[in-house]
Order: structure tokens, then C-alpha cells, then sequence
């Protein structure tokens, strides 16, 4: 009889025990999600994106108020849907009726429109992408490309580089370049042959009106006047630019013939 009452006991006090251990776990897991779900709600709220107009009436600037791209990223020109392999951010954005161009800069999103479509009728649809991007994404995530960029060619130490060229590039970077980002566009140094400086013009830039204007009388004068030897400015696009566009026109070549075999 007092051994049944023992092993009674014992029984009682696992089960008691197996019980707390289970209530303890059902109250973690409760809290632990309700702390993450109140995070999330909370940085949604705080997150504010700025809207910022540019000298091109069919670009605009989005600042979320903090660096967007990671220690060592390039800010990033996304003319075109094809051209967005390697963010899903600026795929999203050019999946949305009227988008006609993405660049992302270090602090901002320059997103450019077609035409025919107002900012009435995309401005909540963009705000609302990326105020969700940002919620979830602290950074815009870019795959890392083991070839070649645009915007990295002006980083690439040359030997022997001639002094020209090391002022121009300069010029470029310290003077140039912040003016142009912050209307919501960049430059990019290409080349200079025969006293010609080759740039690329990214973001809001790309369809401005006045983008040869500000070639002619702010770069190309700017230029000039430190560096007699440059005679004249042109935009042009770079070798992978040129090479990607006739990759993609074989690629549609081909399509558009399998569809008519079809």
C-alpha cells in the first residue's frame, strides 16, 4: 500500500512537472511572437519615405531616411526590366504600370515614369512597395556580380594614368557628382580620347530635359575651366551597356521568331 502511494506521488509530480515545462513553452512562443509582431508594426510606423521633385518632370526621389545600400555597393542604374537581374527591388518597381526607370543611390530611390502616365496614378503603388521593401529589408539586397560595372569603372586603379585623366575624375567625384545626386541622378566617368569626355548619365538624369544643358553649361564648363585640355563633353553609354542591349536584342530576336514558328 505505501508503495502505490509513492509511485502515486511520483506520477502526480511528473505530470505536474511535464505541465509547467508545456506552459512555460506555450507562454515563450506567445510573447516571442508578439514581441517580433510589435517590432514589425512598430518600424512600419516610423518608416516615413520623403518624396523629393527633380529638374525632370518624370523623375522623383524617394528617401527613406537612412543608407540603403550596404558598406561596398555601387549605387545602381536600372533603365530597363531586363536590366534588373540582380535586385528584386528594382524588378518590383519596373513591374508596375508607368515605371520607366529605377537607379539607386546610397540614401535614395530615383524612380522615372513614361509620358503618358501622371504621378497620380503610381505614387501610392510605389510608396506603398517600398515602404514594405523597408519594413522587412534594412538594406537593398543586390547580388553580388563578378563582372565588370558601370558605375564601378571609375574606381579601377590604372597604372601610369595620366594626369589629365586623375583631375578630370576627380573633378567628377568631388564636385560633379554630389550636385547630380542630388537631383536624384549621377554621372559616371567613361572615358577621355582627343580632348572628348565620355560620361554616362544615370537616374533622373537619363530623360531630363535639360540633361544637355547641364552637360554643356555646368559639366562640360565646370571641366574647362580646370582642365583646359578637355574640349567638349558627350554622353555615351559603356561596353556593358552596349554589350547587354545587343544580348537582349538577340535574345527577343530569337523569341519572337520561335513565337511565329509556333
Amino acid at each position: 500500500m505505501f508503495v502505490c502511494i509513492i509511485i502515486f506521488i511520483i506520477i502526480i509530480n511528473t505530470i505536474i512537472i511535464i505541465a509547467v515545462a508545456i506552459a512555460i513553452i506555450i507562454i515563450f512562443y506567445y510573447f516571442s511572437h508578439y514581441y517580433k509582431y510589435n517590432c514589425l508594426c512598430k518600424d512600419k510606423r516610423s518608416l516615413f519615405i520623403e518624396v523629393q521633385e527633380t529638374p525632370n518632370p518624370n523623375s522623383l526621389k524617394f528617401l527613406p531616411q537612412r543608407a540603403i545600400l550596404q558598406d561596398g555597393v555601387q549605387p545602381r542604374d536600372y533603365p530597363t526590366p531586363k536590366s534588373t537581374f540582380d535586385c528584386s527591388l528594382a524588378s518590383q518597381l519596373h513591374q508596375i504600370n508607368g515605371v520607366s526607370g529605377v537607379y539607386i543611390g546610397r540614401d535614395f530611390i530615383t524612380i522615372s515614369k513614361s509620358d503618358d502616365v501622371s504621378w497620380a496614378n503610381i505614387d501610392s503603388e510605389v510608396r506603398s512597395l517600398l515602404m514594405e521593401y523597408f519594413s522587412i529589408n534594412k538594406h537593398v539586397n543586390i547580388a553580388i556580380s563578378t563582372s565588370p560595372s558601370s558605375t564601378s569603372s571609375r574606381d579601377v586603379d590604372e597604372e601610369n594614368e595620366d594626369e589629365v585623366i586623375e583631375m578630370i575624375k576627380e573633378l567628377i567625384e568631388s564636385k560633379i557628382r554630389p550636385t547630380v545626386q542630388e537631383d536624384g541622378g549621377d554621372i559616371v566617368y567613361v572615358g577621355f580620347e582627343e580632348g572628348i569626355v565620355k560620361v554616362k548619365l544615370q537616374g533622373s538624369c537619363t530623360t531630363c530635359p535639360s540633361s544637355e544643358v547641364t552637360l554643356k553649361r555646368g559639366v562640360q564648363n565646370m571641366l574647362q575651366f580646370y582642365v583646359p585640355e578637355v574640349l567638349g563633353v558627350v554622353q555615351v553609354e559603356d561596353e556593358k551597356d552596349e554589350l547587354s542591349n545587343k544580348e537582349f536584342e538577340k535574345l527577343d530576336s530569337s523569341l519572337d521568331k520561335d513565337s511565329k514558328e509556333n
